[in-house]
């Protein structure tokens, strides 16, 4: 659980390099805020893909994107995004 009492547990996952995994709540803020994939992605200057890979946890963002959406999406990026390091387990 983070702050907010939201469980890590809804978030989609992925695996990233360096025994990263990534997990994202993109879809569920969208939700919050009423907007679709193709809204989303003009917004923050991607394709629309993007934000399904993103959602689907099949892509890591930039820091930039990552900062982009969550401004979008009136929020910060560890609500977003996160990343637990399986190597300190």
């Amino acid at each position: 659980m983070f702050s907010g009492g939201i469980s890590c547990e809804k978030a989609t996952s992925s695996k990233a390099s360096g025994g990263q995994t990534v997990k994202t709540r993109i879809k569920e803020f969208r939700a919050r805020h009423d907007l679709t994939q193709e809204a989303l992605a003009k917004m923050v200057g991607v394709r629309r893909e993007t934000i399904v890979f993103l959602e689907k946890g099949k892509y890591n963002p930039s820091l930039k994107l990552a900062y982009r959406i969550s401004r979008c999406l009136d929020t910060t990026i560890d609500e977003l995004f996160v990343f637990e390091d399986s190597d300190f387990e």
